[in-house]
């Protein structure tokens, strides 16, 4: 006979859910002076309401998971690729407005590539140029981020 002092919980994946739920919150927080609008005629809140939602959504699916599964161990993890995706980001955030979208995307894309292994320069290479022009094509001119696009 097993008592509630025996089961194993799933605890990577509770933190897990209680971080998203965190942050949806966090997010729905921030912007709660934004007006919401409607799906036909969308205020500047609705995107990130309705994006923090399905985060909590998530987060509180993936804590219910974890209660009701047993533990499994997680095993050694690498924090390698970890740190680089942070650098990658982090650099992008410093970057995106004195540098401009092209150079700060081209180092998101090429740093944060770095965190697979089995990746290639020639593949990294190509698709930073095909992922930087879409990227502002649909962010600096189609839904017109004011952000510059070089930094001259």
């Amino acid at each position: 006979m097993t008592g509630p002092s025996n089961v194993k919980r799933d605890y990577p994946d509770i933190l897990a859910g209680v971080v998203m739920v965190g942050l949806g919150a966090l997010g729905l927080w921030a912007g709660r002076d934004l007006s919401f609008g409607t799906p036909s005629m969308m205020g500047p809140g609705f995107l990130p309401d309705v994006i923090c939602g399905i985060i909590i959504a998530i987060g509180l699916f993936v804590f219910i998971k974890g209660l009701t599964k047993g533990h499994e161990g997680i095993g050694s993890s690498n924090v390698k690729p970890l740190l680089i995706l942070v650098v990658a980001i982090s650099g992008f955030a410093l970057m995106a407005e004195p540098l401009g979208f092209v150079v700060s995307t081209a180092w998101l894309l090429i740093v944060g590539s770095l965190a697979d292994q089995e990746s290639r320069w020639r593949e990294i290479l190509i698709s930073t140029v095909i992922l930087t022009a879409f990227g502002a094509f649909v962010f600096i001119y189609g839904l017109g981020v004011q952000m510059p696009i070089l930094p001259f």
